[in-house]
């Protein structure tokens, strides 16, 4: 995992952030909480999709935590 994708669908209201290669993916689970899992062959979760998102405008910052992971 190099880098995260994060992509805002305005037209169909979602917010998809990929977290590995989005040809990786292989199957897709929806969730109670309108989030569909995105899996690999494996069942692994590579990616999320939120539905019905809409930004709201009064939080216009983005906090990132990074974790630097040494083994496997």
């Amino acid at each position: 995992m190099d880098k995260i994708k994060v992509i805002h669908d305005t037209v169909g209201h979602t917010l998809t952030v990929w977290l590995d290669d989005p040809a990786l993916e292989h199957v897709c689970e929806e969730t109670n909480e309108e989030v569909i899992l995105i899996k690999d062959k494996a069942g692994h979760v590579i990616g999320f999709e939120k539905l019905h998102y809409t930004p709201s405008n009064s939080q216009k910052r983005l906090a990132v935590e990074t974790v630097v992971q040494t083994g496997p």
